[in-house]
């Protein structure tokens, strides 16, 4: 598996060229999540039904460009044509684990949240899988790379704090490339498992 620095240094290459792309898609998913959750009584429960399917279409998206497949905007809604409900359960699922190493204490959560944070990418490749399957196929995935993971995600989060002396500016960039990043991650997370 190639090292973290060279994860973050290709997935900047493979945007090279795709950024108009990128943050213009990341911009409208951001925009479409907005408008969902400020929907009057219904707009919490219309997030977290758009939750899942967005983040499986927004994996979709970041697996095209880290295969030089043809990354679309309509990538993000991938998930809303490919077995909706799927994504909702995996989402759901995420959710619950999640929570529940979270009430047993903080580092429980993060160790949770990492193990299953393929999920997405997963279900972005086969749709059709369960979606308790494609959560236990990640925590498996993931056995000997949480800290890997999690190194990568402390890079990022460094970046984020950056982008917060551009008032926010520079999350137009970050958050595309963050899911660049962990697609690249992914991509190798599968040939390490081979």
């Amino acid at each position: 598996m190639l090292e973290n620095s060279q994860i973050i240094t290709e997935a900047r290459l493979l945007l090279k060229g795709k950024w108009p792309l990128a943050i213009g898609t990341f911009v409208i998913l951001f925009l479409i999540s907005m408008a969902a959750s400020f929907l009057p009584f219904v707009g919490q429960i219309v997030g977290i039904l758009i939750a899942g399917p967005f983040s499986v279409g927004s994996s979709f998206f970041a697996l095209n460009i880290v295969r030089g497949h043809n990354a679309e905007t309509d990538d993000i809604f991938f998930s809303f044509n490919n077995k909706l409900g799927n994504s909702i359960l995996a989402y759901l699922l995420v959710l619950v684990f999640t929570f529940i190493g979270f009430i047993l204490f903080i580092i429980p959560g993060i160790i949770v949240a990492l193990a299953l944070s393929q999920t997405w990418f997963i279900l972005a490749e086969n749709p059709s899988l369960d979606p308790y399957e494609a959560v236990i196929k990640s925590k498996n995935m993931m056995k000997g790379y949480k800290w890997k993971f999690f190194k990568i995600g402390l890079r990022l989060f460094g970046l984020g704090l950056l982008c917060l002396l551009t008032f926010g500016i520079g999350f137009l960039w970050l958050i595309p490339y963050q899911h660049v990043v962990y697609a690249k991650f992914y991509q190798e997370l599968k040939l390490a498992n081979n």
